[in-house]
Formats: structure tokens, sequence, C-alpha cells
């Protein structure tokens, strides 16, 4: 009789179909907006603080890192993604030409022939 029990790791894969707290959801979307709004709007808040640093990462960038993070860092699916963008095949690289020009070139002079001149 195996004596292992599952644990909440174990069904992380079953919860990640699952929708995220629809209050936190709402809180981080209008903290996005807002900071947004915030830095669109005032320019003071485009540059920085000595005391907290660039003032866009805080008012925007972490606000839209900690959503995607709650929806488990999902990307979002549509027909702009890489992945749907149309593929070049068919052309070869480019090679060397083996027989035109190989004899034209000259041998490299020898190194007493350069020290004589």
């Amino acid at each position: 009789m195996p004596t292992w029990s599952p644990t909440h790791a174990v069904f992380a894969l079953c919860l990640s179909a699952t929708r995220p707290d629809p209050a936190l959801d709402r809180v981080l979307r209008h903290a996005l907006a807002a900071g947004l709004l915030a830095v669109l709007l005032v320019p003071a808040l485009r540059g920085s603080s000595a005391w907290l640093g660039w003032w866009p990462m805080w008012l925007v960038a972490m606000p839209a890192v900690a959503w995607w993070a709650l929806h488990r860092f999902r990307l979002p699916s549509g027909s702009w993604i890489a992945g749907n963008v149309p593929r070049r095949r068919g052309h070869r690289q480019a090679r060397r030409r083996v027989g035109a020009g190989a004899g034209s070139r000259r041998p490299a002079s020898s190194p007493e022939h350069a020290l004589a001149g």
C-alpha cells in the first residue's frame, strides 16, 4: 500500500484552467489603468525619484506584470501571435562558386621575399 498522498502542487495543472479571483483581477486592472493614465497625463510621473526610482515602472509595469502573473503567465490568443506568421520557405542559402576565380588568385608571398624588399 503506498504511503504517498497528493499535495496542492499535484493539482496545479487542474487549477490552471480555473479563473483567477475576480476581485483581485479587477483591482489589478484598475491599478494598471490608473497608472497608465497618470503617466500619460502627468509629465512629472514620467521621470524618476531618488527614493523610489523610475515612476513608470511602479505605476505601469509592475501592475501589468502582477496582472499577467495572476492569469498564470498565459499568452493572449489571436492571429497576431508570431506562431501564425507565414514563413518563407524554398530559398536556398548562397554558396561559393568553386570553379570560377580559383586560378586567378596570386599565391601568398613567402616571408623571406617580403624582408628582402
